[in-house]
């Protein structure tokens, strides 16, 4: 769909939910006053609710107390959470359609002029960038958070194509970071970083207000684990180490300790600690298998704002549950 045509579906989209909303207007009653079928009101209404154009929020006073957002909230000390509803039935795609569409309207909602967003690519990210809705913002950075280039290419554009994206949607600068994913040797990215461009790049990530990220894990086929970017040397340190996830290329392990971990002096990702500073550090988890690697992370405090599927979300406070009555 062209950015034209997405920001009159947009429009149109808004104008008929608060005719069903606001006025209670029946789908007939719409179609009739906009001049089209039932069948594309309620196509719009769809629409809306993907794109998180509109928000439904039931309040279940049995359930307030003991909410998968609360109890996740506070056992981990988030800012935000919001926890996406999911079929049970949906499949892997549709899980992440859902959340990837969520997570687009809340990044929509937090651009201001003069934000600075720290991109980590991955396949979540991509589906983000794809859903964003198109809204130009006065003096906008978007800046890619880890080189993509691989041994087989030095350039990857998976990596620029998703910060031109979001770059693009905004009105925005583009900043990439023509490196590789990881160095042959550590030696050789100490003095890359030496160098006043890179120093450049390295400085606005870490000024960046909005960090946008999901987690890296091998169980759930994530793109660093699929596309060439870990040898069987690389695969050993995993194992070895017992890393369980990586953000931006940065492994850490089930404690959430990352700092000693040789791989990392290879990478190219930044250090997790700006994770920790930033105002809006947003983790998007889509699919159970990710949850040792979102665990750890938590652990180590990179995330401040979670959003995350509700089967994932459940299974989060199961675990949160028995280690309450294993401590107790």
């Amino acid at each position: 769909m062209a950015q034209g045509e997405r920001q009159e579906t947009a429009y149109m989209a808004v104008r008929v939910a608060r005719l069903y909303y606001f006025q209670n207007m029946t789908t007939a009653a719409i179609a009739d006053e906009i001049g089209t079928s039932r069948a594309t009101v309620s196509r719009l209404l769809s629409y809306a609710l993907e794109r998180g154009l509109v928000e439904i929020r039931v309040h279940d006073p049995q359930e307030i107390s003991g909410s998968l957002e609360t109890l996740i909230a506070t056992h981990y000390r988030l800012r935000s959470i919001q926890v996406v509803p999911v079929a049970a039935a949906a499949t892997d795609k549709e899980t992440l359609h859902r959340v990837a569409a969520h997570a687009a309207a809340y990044v929509n909602a937090l651009v201001i002029p003069s934000s600075v967003i720290g991109l980590a690519w991955g396949t979540t990210v991509s589906e983000i960038a794809a859903q964003l809705l198109p809204r130009h913002v006065h003096d906008v950075d978007v800046v890619q958070l880890n080189g993509s280039g691989s041994g087989a290419s030095f350039i990857n554009t998976f990596g620029e194509s998703i910060v031109s994206r979001v770059a693009q949607n905004y009105g925005a600068r583009a900043h990439h970071f023509p490196v590789p994913a990881f160095f042959d040797y550590a030696d050789t990215r100490s003095a890359l970083w030496r160098e006043k461009s890179i120093q450049a790049i390295r400085d606005l990530q870490d000024r960046a207000s909005i960090l946008l990220f999901s987690i890296g894990a091998e169980a759930t086929g994530s793109y660093i684990h699929t596309a060439g970017y870990l040898g069987e040397q690389e695969r050993q340190i995993l194992r070895e180490e017992g890393l369980v996830g990586d953000i931006a290329t940065v492994f850490f392990r089930e404690d959430g300790s990352w700092r000693d971990v040789a791989l990392n002096a290879r990478s190219s990702g930044p250090d997790l600690d700006c994770f920790q500073r930033a105002p809006h550090s947003i983790c998007v988890v889509s699919g159970t298998g990710k949850l040792p690697g979102l665990k750890a992370a938590l652990r180590g405090g990179f995330i401040n704002e979670l959003i995350i599927d509700e089967p994932s979300a459940r299974l989060l406070v199961e675990h949160i549950r028995r280690s309450s009555l294993a401590t107790s």
